[in-house]
């Protein structure tokens, strides 16, 4: 789920944040950063589960209207294909994700349960919905292809939603883009066969787990020797007119530069330069570019770049 560029970003944000609080607690920086990634595949489950959590609003919806005293037809004998979708009886079904949910105390939609109202309302009124229900009974593609047409025009560009997410939690704004891609791709690949629906794991592998707290180690235990060979590359910029996300990024790419060996420079250059696009200032990127390519030349001449394979130069 997590990709390696999102994982760059986590360690930037815990570094910087490790600056700005002036910590010198190695093991709560890494609890920070934990906590952090872990908070992103806790919106995941939270965004997964708002589908049961419309579905049951339906629900509702169906059996107070067949309570009404002067109940239409309609109301007595309502169109159930929404309220069936095949897809949510396998969100709805799958033990994983409830254990999850309670264990990780994920119950904001049923506390905040009028952003679940409003979702349920947007896809009532629209022509989505309507043509859906132009029939009583479905294929699992049309759920699926429902599902997914509803999620990519409703739910996740709805802004009060986004605000309601920012208002729980700020970072959740810079996890929100890969969650809804991760939901999305979930979503394309449920076949009809499936007999439950398998959660991504939040670390694609060990290797990117341990990437993670290997990086933030690296960059803080010898960002002192990095910032020496930084200063070296910079004669007309004083420290301080470095901006701090650009020496947080620089600090770290220089820790992959000479303790990553199966990461080529190229790639850490390229990394390094999109997130500073995103999250630094409008010149950032071509101020880390010119910094780096000086750095990774004086380190290949000096034999510093301890680099496995081939094309990793």
């Amino acid at each position: 789920m997590l990709t390696r560029r999102h994982i760059r970003v986590k360690v930037m944000q815990s570094l910087y944040a490790f600056e700005q609080s002036k910590n010198e607690n190695l093991q709560a920086e890494e609890k920070f950063l934990q906590k952090s990634m872990e908070e992103m595949y806790n919106l995941f489950l939270l965004n997964l589960s708002l589908f049961v959590e419309v579905k049951n609003k339906a629900q509702d919806f169906i059996e107070k209207s067949q309570q009404k005293i002067l109940a239409t037809e309609e109301d007595k004998n309502p169109n159930l294909k929404f309220v069936e979708n095949k897809v949510f009886a396998l969100i709805e079904q799958n033990d994983q994700l409830n254990e999850l949910l309670e264990d990780r105390k994920l119950n904001h939609w049923r506390r905040d349960d009028e952003y679940v109202q409003i979702i349920w309302r947007e896809i009532q009124e629209s022509t989505s919905y309507k043509n859906y229900l132009e029939t009583r009974t479905s294929t699992f593609k049309e759920d699926k292809d429902f599902i997914i047409d509803i999620f990519k025009n409703i739910i996740a560009p709805n802004e009060k939603l986004y605000d309601y997410l920012e208002d729980k939690k700020l970072t959740w704004l810079d996890d929100l883009p890969i969650v809804n891609t991760t939901l999305l791709k979930l979503f394309k690949k449920i076949k009809a066969t499936d007999e439950k629906l398998k959660l991504p794991r939040l670390y694609k592998n060990i290797e990117d787990k341990e990437f993670a707290f290997d990086l933030l180690k690296k960059t803080l235990l010898n960002q002192e020797q990095y910032e020496q060979d930084i200063t070296g590359k910079t004669p007309n910029w004083d420290k301080d007119r470095i901006a701090e996300i650009d020496a947080v990024l620089l600090r770290m790419a220089v820790a992959e530069f000479l303790y990553f060996s199966s990461i080529p420079v190229k790639v850490t250059i390229n990394e390094y330069l999109e997130v500073a696009k995103e999250y630094s200032t409008p010149k950032s990127s071509i101020f880390i570019n010119g910094i780096l390519d000086k750095l990774s030349k004086e380190y290949k001449e000096q034999e510093k770049l301890n680099k496995i394979g081939r094309g990793l130069m």
